[in-house]
C-alpha cells in the first residue's frame, strides 16, 4: 500500500519569516513540510520586496493578505447557493427537519461577519535588538497584518441533512482528542446533521478494509471528554492521498475534520487539493493536535497546557528523590523534538529545576563552562539538583539512529540515558559518586485527559471547525492566535516547526527561575 507521507510530503529547507538579526537559533533544525500547495513559502514575498519603495508597506500588505486568504467553495463553484444558517442559539431544542424552510433570526446578533479580522502581532518593536523581537525590515517597521476571525456565519454553504460528517484523529495521543471529537459532534447535531461517523486509527482507516466507520451520535460522545486517549484510535502514515479521496467519494462524506499535527495537516492540505482538482463540493478543516506546541502563528495548541501541568508531577518526584538522596540529581525527560516550550513552561512552573535543556539552545557537557561542572557546583551548594531536557535536546552528541517512524521523522536517541550514564561517570571520575535517577513521563502524560485550560480551547476549536466547515471553508485550520480564535491557510502553519526564540522574554524568564548560565 503505499504510504501517505511520502505521497505528500518533502523536507526542504526554510528561511526564517521575520527580520532577526540577533537570534542564534539552529537554522539547520528548520525544515518546511509541503504539501502540493501552489502558494508561495510565508518568506517569499517579505524577500522580494524593496524596503528603499515607499511603498513597500502596502505592498508587504498586499502579499500579506494574499498568503492568509483562505480557500473558499465559490474560489471553484461561483455559483454556489447559500441559505440561512441554521446555528441560531435562540432556539432551545435541536433542529428536526427543514421541510418548511430553513430557520433564520436575523435579529440574533450571534454571526461573524465575513470582513471580520483579527489583528495577529500586537506588539511593535523599536528595535531588532528587543528581546523577542520579530522585525518585517531591519528599521523594525509597523505593519498590520491581519487574519480571519473564527465563528458562525449568517450564510452556510451546505443543506445539513444532506451532510456526512467524518472526523479523523491522526498521529500520537494527545490530552484533549475526545474533547474536540465530542464538541465537533454536538456543533453538527445543532445545525442539524444527522450522519457523522469516525474514521478509525487515522488516515489507514479509509483503505483498511478491516476497520469500519464508527457511528457517533450524542450518547457516544457524551461523556468521552471524561478520558484519555481517543475513541476513534490514532496511528500514523496511510494510504495515497488519490485512495483517501476514492473512499470519501464512496462513502458520501462531504465535511472532513482532521485532528493532527503538521504531518497530518500537510495530508489534510494534499486532500482538499485532490477534492478541488476532482471539482467534489468537500469542506476539509484541520484541528491542529501537538502537544509539543510547535505549530506557527498560535498562542497554543490543545493539549500543551496539559501537559505542563502533569510534567509538574514528574519533576516533583525527581525533586524528592533528589532531595532525599546523598549528592542527589533527578532528571525529567520531557516531548520537544525540535521544540522546547514544555520543558521551559515546566520548568517555569516548578521552581524546582535548576538545569533547563531545550532542543533551540546548544550546550557543551564539559569544561569549565558545560552542564557537569554546573551540577558539581550546584550538589557543592544545596547538596541535590534537577534537570529537565526536551526529548529533541542534545542530538549532536548521540549517534545518529537514521531510523524514522511511519510519520517520517527520525527517531531520536534517548538524551536522558545519555545524561544519566554522562553524569554518573563524570562524578565517578572525580571520586565524589552522584546518585542519578531517570524519568521519563511521556506516555503517561500522553494519555491523561485534559485540564480546564485545555477542556475549554479543545471544545472551542470543535465548534469553530465545524461553523468553518459550513461556512464553506476548506484547507484551512482552526487556532488561537492572540488570544482570539481564527481561520488560517493551511500551508501557512506547517511551513516549519515552531520553536522558542532564545532570546524571547519567556526563555529569560525560565533562566532567570533556574539560574543556569550559558554552557557554551
Amino acid at each position: 500500500m503505499e504510504s501517505l507521507s511520502p505521497a505528500i510530503i518533502s523536507v526542504v529547507p526554510a528561511r526564517l519569516p521575520s527580520y532577526r538579526p540577533n537570534s542564534n537559533r539552529n537554522r539547520k533544525r528548520f525544515v518546511r513540510v509541503h504539501a502540493e500547495n501552489t502558494r508561495p513559502p510565508p518568506s517569499a514575498g517579505a524577500a522580494a520586496i524593496d524596503y528603499s519603495d515607499p511603498q513597500w508597506k502596502s505592498m508587504f500588505q498586499k502579499e500579506f493578505e494574499s498568503r492568509f486568504s483562505i480557500p473558499h467553495l465559490t474560489d471553484i463553484f461561483e455559483d454556489a447557493a447559500t441559505l440561512p444558517s441554521t446555528f441560531c442559539l435562540r432556539m432551545r431544542s435541536p433542529t428536526e427537519d427543514f421541510a418548511d424552510g430553513y430557520p433564520s433570526d436575523e435579529k440574533w446578533h450571534g454571526y461573524i461577519n465575513n470582513n471580520d479580522r483579527v489583528l495577529l502581532k500586537v506588539i511593535k518593536f523599536s528595535s531588532p535588538a528587543s528581546a523577542g523581537a520579530e522585525c518585517i525590515d531591519p528599521d523594525c517597521s509597523w505593519v498590520e497584518q491581519w487574519v480571519h476571525r473564527a465563528g458562525p456565519r449568517e450564510k452556510i454553504y451546505f443543506k445539513p441533512e444532506e451532510v456526512k460528517a467524518a472526523i479523523v484523529t491522526c498521529g500520537g495521543l494527545c490530552p484533549g482528542l475526545n474533547d474536540v471529537i465530542r464538541q465537533i459532534v454536538i456543533t453538527l447535531e445543532i445545525y442539524g446533521v444527522k450522519k457523522i461517523a469516525g474514521i478509525p486509527f487515522g488516515y489507514r482507516g479509509f483503505a483498511d478494509k478491516d476497520l469500519r466507520e464508527i457511528p457517533l451520535p450524542r450518547n457516544v460522545v457524551q461523556n468521552a471528554h471524561l478520558s484519555g486517549g481517543s475513541l476513534l484510535g490514532v496511528s500514523r502514515g496511510g494510504p495515497s492521498v488519490s485512495d483517501i479521496v476514492d473512499s470519501m467519494e464512496e462513502r458520501g462524506i462531504n465535511m472532513l475534520f482532521v485532528l493532527g499535527g503538521n504531518g497530518t495537516h500537510a495530508g489534510a492540505n494534499a486532500i482538499h487539493n485532490e477534492c478541488r482538482k476532482r471539482r467534489l463540493t468537500v469542506a476539509v478543516v484541520g484541528v491542529p493536535k501537538t502537544i509539543d506546541n510547535d505549530i506557527l502563528l498560535m498562542d497554543k495548541t490543545f493539549g500543551f497546557d496539559t501537559a505542563v501541568e502533569e510534567a509538574q508531577r514528574a519533576i516533583n518526584s525527581a525533586y524528592i528523590e533528589a532531595h532525599s538522596a546523598y549528592r542527589g540529581i533527578g532528571i525529567v525527560k520531557l516531548m520537544g523534538r525540535s521544540s522546547g516550550f514544555i520543558a521551559m513552561h515546566a520548568s517555569l512552573a516548578s521552581g524546582q529545576v535548576d538545569i533547563c535543556l531545550i532542543p533551540e539552545v546548544s550546550f557543551n557537557l564539559r569544561g569549565p563552562h558545560g552542564v557537569l561542572d554546573h551540577l558539581k557546583y550546584i550538589l557543592g551548594k544545596k547538596g541535590s539538583a534537577v534537570v529537565c531536557v526536551a526529548e529533541g535536546a542534545g542530538q549532536d552528541f548521540l549517534q545518529e539512529t537514521k531510523a524514522k517512524d511511519a510519520s517520517g521523522n527520525i527517531v531520536l536517541g534517548d538524551i536522558g540515558v545519555y545524561l544519566q550514564q554522562e553524569i554518573k561517570r563524570y562524578f565517578n571520575e572525580m571520586g565524589t559518586p552522584a546518585d542519578v535517577k531517570y524519568i521519563d513521563p511521556t506516555y503517561m502524560i500522553r494519555a491523561v485527559r485534559a485540564n480546564a485550560s485545555d477542556g475549554i480551547l479543545c471544545a472551542v476549536l470543535g465548534q469553530n471547525a465545524v461553523h468553518g466547515a459550513f461556512a464553506g471553508y476548506s484547507g484551512i485550520t482552526v487556532g488561537i492566535s492572540n488570544t482570539h480564535y481564527v481561520y488560517l491557510p493551511i500551508p501557512e502553519v506547517i511551513s516549519y516547526p515552531r520553536v522558542v526564540d532564545p532570546n524571547s522574554r519567556m526563555w529569560h524568564r525560565c533562566l532567570t527561575s533556574t539560574g543556569q548560565p550559558d554552557f557554551l
